[in-house]
This record gives structure tokens, sequence and C-alpha cells, in this order.
């Protein structure tokens, strides 16, 4: 499969759309270009000019990171971009992390699985992960 990798955020309606697409919440465009923005890291993969995958790094950049929308345009699902953008984050994070840095993620569905071969590990029974939304 071709596809090109690119060290940086979509643009906001196409970062929207893909969100959609693979069955994650819209956000506001306003929304979603200050985000954008905001990223610490982002990695964008394209089949020509549609984006196919994502994933960003949001945090403080010091002591604390969190790995947010990892998605995968669902006809490309199954060929190993999931691996991919998670290689590209974790490479960023092995590089950026200081001692004692904490790197946290959110596993929806089965995504579990693609996150524990990259070390990541449950918070439970140690802490729980909570939400708001507005």
């Amino acid at each position: 499969m071709d596809y090109t990798v690119i060290h940086e955020s979509p643009h906001p309606k196409a970062y929207n759309e893909l969100r959609l697409e693979a069955g994650m919440s819209g956000k506001s465009l306003e929304a979603a270009e200050i985000g954008l923005r905001n990223s610490l890291y982002a990695v964008t993969l394209y089949d020509d000019e549609v984006l196919i995958g994502m994933g960003r790094i949001i945090g403080d950049g010091g002591a604390f990171f969190q790995i947010v929308d990892i998605a995968v345009k669902p006809t490309y699902q199954g060929n190993g971009l999931g691996r991919v953008i998670m290689e590209h984050l974790t490479n960023y994070l092995d590089q950026n992390t200081l001692p004692g840095s904490y790197v946290s993620l959110i596993a929806d569905g089965e995504a579990e699985h693609l996150y524990k071969k990259f070390a990541f590990q449950y918070t439970a029974p140690r802490s729980k992960g909570m939400y708001r939304t507005y």
C-alpha cells in the first residue's frame, strides 16, 4: 500500500471528516482549528491528497503528554496503518520526554490491543480514567 507520512496536523475540515468516518465524535471547526494548532506533535497519512490516518500528541511538553486522535479511514483499516501512526508517535515521545514524564491515552473499542504492543498499561485499579465534555 502506498501512502505518504507527513509530520503535521491535517486541515481542520479533513480532521473532522476523518474523526466522524472513523466513528469518533465531531468537533466544531473553531475547536478543531485551535486544538490542531496547539498540538505538540502530529502525524498524518495520505493516499494522494486524501487523509487516511492521523494521530496527535498534546500536553505540556515536559511532565504530561496525551496521545489523541488515532484514526484510520475505515476502508484502509487492517493494513497496519494504526501501527505506523503509533510508531511515529512513540518515536517522538522517545526523543522528547524526560524521566518521570507521564503519557496517557484512552483506548476505544479494540484499540487497546494495539496500544499494549507499545507498552501501554491499564491505569486501573490504581486509578480510573474520568472525563467531562461541554
